[in-house]
């Protein structure tokens, strides 16, 4: 999918009203924690994430992850969302995170999330994080055109 196009479907994203965000915010380093822990309890993590010595990256991703998320929902520009997912999926991808890493990552947000937030917050907030995994195709494919990245102005 285009990067114009990606943005276009990325507007459409229904974002979470005050309460949501409120309950995503006081939560978020806990779901990190959490998540850090299911990830790297999986047995096939070293090959998610390009080995041993990556452990502390995908933990730093997780916490900004979150940080990011936040803002981005609460100061919503899609072509923000979709020019920093496109980077960081370069920026990793480049350290040999495997694109399935961001399945298993978005799956553990998901479900973690569904556990720690009330139901009304889980549904407002858990349409960005589908959308992200849908488009994770679309994100492997635009990491890797030097265009898009030129595009953006975003350079490495």
């Amino acid at each position: 999918m285009e990067r114009e196009k990606l943005i276009i479907s990325a507007q459409k994203i229904k974002l979470p009203g005050a309460d949501a965000l409120e309950q995503y915010r006081n939560n978020r380093d806990k779901a990190s924690h959490k998540l850090n822990t299911r990830m790297e309890s999986r047995p096939d993590i070293y090959e998610l994430i390009g080995g041993e010595n990556n452990i502390s990256m995908m933990r730093d991703n997780h916490a900004n992850h979150t940080r990011f998320i936040y803002s981005i929902m609460v100061e919503f520009d899609p072509s923000t969302l979709v020019d920093t997912i496109v980077w960081v999926f370069r920026a990793y991808r480049s350290r040999k995170f495997h694109p399935n890493y961001w399945a298993a990552q978005l799956n553990g947000w998901i479900e973690i999330l569904s556990e720690m937030l009330p139901a009304e917050s889980y549904s407002q907030i858990v349409p960005i994080y589908e959308w992200m995994q849908i488009h994770i195709p679309d994100f492997t494919e635009l990491s890797d055109d030097n265009s898009v990245m030129c595009q953006t102005g975003i350079v490495h």
